[in-house]
């Protein structure tokens, strides 16, 4: 006798459920393998190798005083967050204290409250900031949007909030960081958004920028080879986060 065939629903139903498990292996491979930080973050940040696999988020702090400011920072989508420590650090050396988070398969998207942890976690910071770049940037805004009162600031790179985000009346202040050479947060993109955010945001576009060089972590495709150097690109993006902390500070 030969074996019984199992029914056609039952075929059909194990072919989906491996299918399920070859596309669910597939993606969780992709987000835990990143876009990298380039060499030079190791140079400029010491310590980034020593990082542990458990660790949530990387503190920076400046050094000789206390901060009451502080910045949470969330990476671009299927970025390592390390790739975002030389900006994170040139932020506290002005004198605040910066938290880079790490984000579960490296995409904000599956854990936009990762700031409320870090605010526990550090109730000496009298005023807060939320930020991040792209795909972080976006998760920023929702958190905000969801948190109402949580924080004082919003810190946009090349980012802007989903449409069902409607910070336009939240009180926040903002300040929009976006590059005139982005091919992926194009500045169509970027303006659209402005109904989404309050009247008084800031707006500041860092002229032949693009938009892998909010990072370090090289060139990402879709993107428009930039017209300066990631140097001077990062300098601009750290001055307006600064100028926007400061505001913090001065005007809580």
């Amino acid at each position: 006798m030969g074996k019984k065939r199992l029914p056609l629903w039952a075929r059909l139903t194990l072919g989906l459920l491996a299918l399920l498990v070859l596309l669910t292996g597939g993606f969780v491979i992709w987000g835990s393998t990143p876009a990298g930080p380039m060499p030079e973050v190791y140079e400029r940040v010491p310590g980034l190798n020593e990082v542990s696999a458990g660790e949530r988020w990387l503190t920076f702090m400046p050094e000789g005083s206390t901060p009451t400011v502080g910045l949470i920072l969330y990476p671009g989508g299927h970025v390592d967050f390390r790739a975002y420590a030389p900006a994170a650090q040139a932020i506290a050396d002005q004198g605040y204290f910066v938290a880079l988070v790490r984000m579960p398969l490296n995409l904000a998207v599956f854990k936009p409250d990762a700031a409320a942890e870090v605010i526990a976690a550090y109730p000496e910071i009298e005023h807060w900031a939320v930020g991040g770049h792209s795909l972080g940037g976006a998760m920023a805004a929702h958190f905000v949007a969801a948190h109402p009162g949580a924080v004082d600031g919003l810190v946009l790179w090349a980012a802007y909030p989903a449409s069902s985000d409607d910070l336009s009346q939240s009180g926040v202040r903002v300040v929009s960081i976006s590059a005139s050479l982005d091919g992926l947060s194009t500045p169509e993109k970027i303006a659209a958004s402005r109904p989404l955010l309050p009247a008084d945001t800031i707006w500041v576009t860092i002229q032949g920028g693009n938009h892998a060089q909010f990072g370090w972590y090289g060139p990402q495709s879709g993107d428009a080879p930039a017209a300066i150097s990631r140097e001077a690109q990062q300098a601009q993006i750290v001055e307006a986060t600064v100028a926007l902390l400061e505001s913090l500070k001065e005007n809580p």
